[in-house]
Parts: structure tokens; C-alpha cells; sequence
């Protein structure tokens, strides 16, 4: 399903590239890793080459940034089912990209001559880097949402609400190149792992960035992919229940090991979390919504 959203007073604003309710566990999400989906140059030079300068003022600016490498959203394909039940099965298209590359295509202060005049969503971003992010809703024990609001020294939206993520990390599981891809069963071999690293990698931010335990939280649901209409930043959202109730998160969040990338951590009520909302990049405003969409279709089993 395609939902695009604007809030009127302001340009947060997504669109909810693929829905699952219900919600799919690893076993029927499944990634094809292949450098046919990686970025597409642009025929405007002048374009492609203020990649590298945008890049360079920020360097000179702030010079230990790093350009790491990052998995890159390029669509996806669903086999057997709608998305509304258990039979569902989807698979992820994913190239790889780097930091450098984001920040000179989708943030670039041009970021919209980067794109196609199409309704396929792949084509019409393939110009950018596009690096694929993830959030979770975490549900606490007490029946809360857990959000953090955003430090007012990180790059992107300081001072919003957000909810615990980041991103599935290529290092993680040994890949820096297409090399692997070469050899059918290599390429199987990664697939699976990429796979993996989906679910493995929110798991990782949930921890990091809140401070819970592993063992506190549930096997993550895929729940479907946002894409925020300001710079086409694409993410993954996933459901976790946390087995702690809000007061022991809160106690916990102080000691978090990303504690930095935020300042305060809330436990809220979904009347609460929608006022909230408001407050989100367009991304994260399209996880809730997929978070709704699932509470909704739970509603009317």
C-alpha cells in the first residue's frame, strides 16, 4: 500500500511505501543484496560533482567525520499474500551507499534535481543515496510507547521526538563491496545475513539507545518501510514488546550507551504519542502510522 501524509503547518511529511499489520518475522523477510541496486549517477555533472563539495565543507568543518558505508533502499517485492496475514513474504532490494553520498545527494540542498519525474518510487529516487534507516515502537509492559527527543547537537532534526533506531549496518556482518556477489552461493550466503541483520541491527539501537537489556525485549515484527517526502530518507519499522514497565526504562535510559544521540526518554499513551507525533521527522511520522495500522488490524481479528 502507498499513504502520503503532510502536516499543513510544517514539511514533515511520508509516505508508506509497503504496510504489514500484522507484522512478518525473519523467516518471511528475506533481502536480495546486489549492486543493481545501488545508486544511479546523475547526467548532470555540475550536480554529481557538488557531491564531493558539499562533502569537503563539511569535512573542513568538522573533520572527524566519517564516511561509512550503509545498505541502500532501491524497493522491494512481496510473493504469496497482501501483507494482511501470515502467508505474507517480502523481500528487500538493497545496494550499497555511503555517508558521503547522502549527504550530498538527499541532503544536499538541491536534493529534489536528484529526482525523476516518476510514480515508481525506485526510479523516481534512483539519483539518490537514499541509505535504508529502522525504528521501532517499543512497547513497554504498562502498555507505553517509548520516545526519545533528539539532541540538539545531532545533524538531522535536533530537538524532535523519535522513536529508538538507525540503521542496519553493512560492517556488521563483513561487507564492504559487491565482491561477494559474484558467486551464486557466496551471494545466498549474504542475502541471508543481510536478512538477518535487519532484524538484528533494531535489536542493537533499541539496546543502545534506551539502555534495556537483550533479554528484556521480544523478537522484532517488520511492520513495513517509510519514506519521508522531505530528502526521501527511507526507513524500516519494526513492533518489540520490552517485558520492563516505564519506570525501570527510565532508570535504565541513564545509563544508555547512545544516551547522547538524545536527551530525554518518554513512556506515553497513543493519546499522547499522536500530539507527539507532530513533533517527528516525516519517517517517523509514517512508523506511527504503521504502528496504527497494526493496533487497528489487531482490533478486528
Amino acid at each position: 500500500m502507498e499513504k502520503e501524509a503532510i502536516d499543513g503547518c510544517s514539511s514533515l511529511a511520508y509516505k508508506l511505501l509497503f504496510s504489514c499489520p500484522f507484522g512478518l518475522s525473519p523467516p518471511q523477510l528475506s533481502v536480495v543484496f546486489d549492486e543493481s541496486y545501488d545508486r544511479i549517477p546523475h547526467s548532470d555533472i555540475s550536480l554529481e560533482n557538488s557531491i564531493s563539495e558539499i562533502w569537503d565543507l563539511r569535512v573542513q568543518k568538522n573533520a572527524s567525520l566519517f564516511n561509512g558505508k550503509k545498505f541502500r533502499y532501491g524497493g522491494y517485492s512481496q510473493k504469496s499474500g497482501d501483507g494482511s496475514n501470515q502467508e505474507s513474504y517480502v523481500c528487500l532490494h538493497l545496494g550499497l551507499t555511503d555517508y558521503r553520498t547522502f549527504v550530498g545527494t538527499n541532503l544536499n540542498p538541491s536534493w529534489e534535481k536528484f529526482l525523476v519525474a516518476s510514480e515508481d518510487d525506485s526510479t523516481r529516487c534512483q539519483h539518490t543515496s537514499s541509505p535504508l534507516g529502522n525504528g521501532a515502537i517499543v512497547e513497554t509492559s504498562d502498555k507505553k510507547i517509548v520516545v526519545l527527543q533528539r539532541s540538539n547537537n545531532v545533524g538531522e532534526f535536533p530537538g524532535h521526538f523519535v522513536f529508538p533506531g538507525g540503521h542496519p549496518e553493512p560492517q556488521e556482518v563483513g561487507i564492504e563491496t559487491h565482491e561477494y556477489g559474484k558467486d551464486s552461493k557466496d551471494s545466498e550466503l549474504v542475502n541471508k545475513r543481510v536478512a538477518q541483520e535487519m532484524f538484528d541491527s533494531i535489536i542493537r539501537e533499541v539496546v543502545e539507545e534506551i539502555g534495556v537489556p537483550t533479554t528484556s525485549l521480544s523478537d522484532p515484527l517488520f511492520i513495513g518501510i517509510s519514506r519521508r517526502v522531505l530528502n526521501v530518507r527511507p526507513a524500516i519499522f519494526f513492533f518489540i514488546k520490552c517485558s520492563l514497565q516505564s519506570k525501570e526504562i527510565q532508570q535504565l535510559y541513564s545509563n544508555a550507551q547512545d544516551g547522547y544521540e538524545s536527551t530525554q526518554l518518554y513512556t506515553v499513551s497513543m493519546i499522547e504519542l499522536e500530539r507527539m507525533a507532530l513533533k517527528m521527522p516525516g519517517c517517523h511520522q509514517g512508523g506511527f502510522a504503521l504502528y496504527k495500522l497494526m493496533v487497528g488490524a489487531s482490533m478486528n481479528i
